[in-house]
C-alpha cells in the first residue's frame, strides 16, 4: 500500500492520485456529516426556554432560537429559514399557542407531534389563570390551577425559577430519549443547572426581601409568577394583553389605582411603547423604571436565564427602594 503520508520525491513516496484525493476528500465530508448528525436538531421559541435548553445541551450542541432581537413572540412572524428548521427539527420547544400564537399552526403542519415539548402542558408546571382586570388586591394570593386551558393560563410561567426547573427537567428527559448516547452529560448538566436555579432564587428572595410591601403597577401584565414566588405587591397592569389597547375606562381606573394605594414604582417594558404609561403616571410621583420578563437585550445562551431573574430582583429593588 502506497504511504500517502509522506512528502517530497523520497523513493517509494507517492502522492495521491486525483481519483484517491477525491475519495479522501468524500470520506472527510461523509465523516463530518456522521459527527453534525450526532448533534441533536433542537428549536427552542424565546430566549429565556432557548437558555435552559442550551444549559442542558451544553456540550452537546446548541439549540436554534426563533424569537431573537429585540422581537415580541407576541407579534412575531415565522421566517422561510425557521420553517425549514422545525421541519427538521428533533426537537421544538415552545411556551404554546397562549403565549406563540405565530407558531400554533407551524408546529401543526410541519413538525410530528414525537418531535415537539409544549411546556405549558407538563404536569409539573405550575399554571396561574391569567388576570382579566387590570386593577389587583395588591399581593398575589393562591389560585385555582386546575382546569386551565390554552385561552385561561397565563404563559408567563417561565418568571417562577421552580417552573424552569421543571423545564430543564423536562427537556433533559427528551433529550436523553433523543440522544441516548449523550446522557450522561445531559443528567449532568441538569444537576448543574438545578443547583444554580435553587441558589438563584433564594438570592432572589432575599434582594426582594425589603421592598414586599412597596406597591406598583406594570405596563403588561407579565410578571404575575415572580410577584406570586416572592410575595410581591403589584396592583395593577395598563394592559392584560399587548395585542390588545387599554380603554379609557382602564387607564381612569388604574390613575385611581396609583393615588388610593400608594403606589411607587410603574414599571415599562422594553419591546412596547410606554405612551399609555406615561399618560397613566402624568401628574403623579410615581417612579418609572423598565422590566423586561424575556432578555430582550440580552445575548441568548445558557447564562441568560440568571441575569433575567437577576435583573428583574435588581430593578424591582432599586425602584421600590428609592434608590434607583
Amino acid at each position: 500500500m502506497a504511504d500517502f503520508s509522506c512528502t517530497g520525491r523520497a523513493p517509494g513516496c507517492r502522492r495521491p492520485t486525483g481519483v484517491i484525493l477525491s475519495a479522501l476528500i468524500a470520506l472527510t465530508v461523509a465523516l463530518s456529516a456522521v459527527a453534525e448528525a450526532d448533534e441533536p436538531a433542537v428549536v427552542a421559541s424565546i430566549k429565556p426556554i432557548h437558555s435552559l435548553v442550551a444549559s442542558v445541551m451544553e456540550g452537546v450542541g446548541e439549540p436554534l432560537l426563533l424569537v431573537d432581537g429585540n422581537a415580541s413572540p407576541h407579534s412575531w412572524t415565522l421566517k422561510p429559514s425557521q420553517a425549514a428548521a422545525l421541519a427538521d427539527a428533533g426537537l421544538v420547544v415552545w411556551i404554546g399557542a397562549g403565549m406563540e400564537s405565530y407558531l400554533a399552526s407551524p408546529i401543526d403542519s410541519l413538525v410530528p407531534d414525537g418531535r415537539v415539548l409544549e411546556l405549558s402542558t407538563l404536569p409539573d408546571i405550575a399554571l396561574l389563570p391569567r388576570r382579566e382586570d387590570g386593577v389587583w388586591e395588591g399581593h398575589a394570593h393562591d389560585d385555582e390551577e386546575a382546569g386551565l386551558g390554552h385561552a385561561g393560563y397565563d404563559p408567563h410561567f417561565w418568571l417562577d425559577p421552580r417552573n424552569a426547573i421543571a423545564i430543564a427537567a423536562a427537556v433533559t428527559d427528551r433529550l436523553v430519549a433523543l440522544d441516548p448516547e449523550n446522557r450522561n452529560a445531559y443528567e449532568s448538566n441538569l444537576a448543574v443547572l438545578t443547583d444554580a436555579i435553587e441558589r438563584l432564587d433564594a438570592a432572589t428572595a432575599e434582594t426582594l426581601a425589603p421592598v414586599r410591601e412597596a406597591p406598583f403597577i406594570v405596563f403588561h401584565d407579565a410578571f404575575q409568577y415572580f410577584e406570586k414566588r416572592y410575595g410581591l405587591a403589584g396592583v395593577g397592569a395598563i394592559l392584560v394583553d399587548p395585542e390588545q389597547g387599554a380603554s379609557a375606562a382602564r387607564l381612569t381606573a388604574i390613575r385611581e389605582r396609583l393615588a388610593e394605594a400608594d403606589v411607587v414604582c410603574a414599571f415599562a417594558e422594553p419591546q412596547i411603547d410606554p405612551a399609555l404609561l406615561d399618560t397613566a403616571v402624568e401628574g403623579s410621583d410615581v417612579r418609572i423604571a423598565t422590566l423586561d420578563p424575556e432578555g430582550i437585550p440580552l445575548e441568548p445562551g445558557p447564562a441568560l436565564y440568571a441575569r433575567l431573574i437577576g435583573n428583574l430582583a435588581q430593578t424591582m429593588t432599586a425602584c421600590l427602594g428609592g434608590t434607583g
